[in-house]
């Protein structure tokens, strides 16, 4: 029960890896507003448990602001905060990549973040401490070919990641982020450009541990970082990645 007695938001918490982070968080004793663009998935697996939903689209302000009142009206201001939603667009050489799927791209992995923070922080420094914890990729860290502008959506969450942490500090609010490989996730099909077991296979090859990461690897490490264990560490940017970035 590391968590109990805290209230989290986790975006994009319907699926994958931030469904995984919202059943560790109920686990350790949280409180969970789970926050969506796919509104009815958020829905059901809120029902299935015993917790709360909003459906958002955390590149719109007007949607960020809903979220913050919903959750104000459910719990009060959250103690942590996820910024875990994010999209990719399929692999192809950087000068093919559409404006159209390059400003998705950054409206939800980066803007996101910012309308986050301008919705939540206020709240944590009235309160005098809170966690965030952004969920970027190993492609932010060690970069792949021609999945170049979702890498470099993934770089800026990382260095955004260690700005809010040195800014927010002295307010008592802790940032660190989570770096996974790719896992089994709605987005592994887009990372890989097609899912066969060919191109699993080769991909894996990548990974010494032999394996994607999984919604559970990413509860436990979300978990212990925003839990109070992990108090003396802000502005960490965390691979959960089975060794792919060594």
């Amino acid at each position: 029960m590391r968590l109990k007695g805290k209230t989290a938001i986790v975006t994009g918490g319907a699926s994958g890896f931030g469904a995984g982070i919202v059943r560790k968080f109920l686990t350790e004793g949280a409180e969970v507003m789970i926050a969506d663009l796919n509104g009815e998935g958020a829905k059901v697996l809120a029902e299935e448990l015993g917790t709360q939903a909003c459906a958002t689209d955390v590149a719109d302000a007007d949607s960020v602001e809903a979220l913050a009142r919903a959750a104000t009206a459910a719990f009060g201001p959250p103690d942590i905060l996820v910024n875990n939603a994010g999209v990719t667009h399929l692999p192809q050489p950087l000068e093919e990549v559409g404006e159209t799927d390059f400003d998705r791209v950054f409206a939800v992995n980066c803007k996101a973040v910012y309308l986050t923070a301008r919705a939540f922080v206020p709240a944590m420094k009235d309160r005098g401490a809170g966690a965030i914890l952004n969920v970027a990729s190993t492609a932010g860290v060690s970069p792949r070919p021609l999945l170049n502008w979702y890498n470099a959506s993934k770089g800026w969450m990382n260095t955004a990641t260690k700005t809010m942490a040195v800014e927010l500090a002295a307010a008592g609010i802790r940032v660190n982020a989570l770096n996974p490989v790719a896992g089994e996730t709605p987005l592994l099909g887009s990372f890989l450009g097609e899912d066969t077991p060919e191109m699993r296979a080769k991909f894996l090859a990548t990974i010494p541990l032999g394996r994607f990461s999984t919604p559970e690897d990413m509860g436990n490490a979300a978990a212990f970082l925003c839990s109070d264990e992990a108090s003396m560490i802000t502005g960490v940017c965390m691979e959960v990645d089975g060794g792919r970035c060594i």
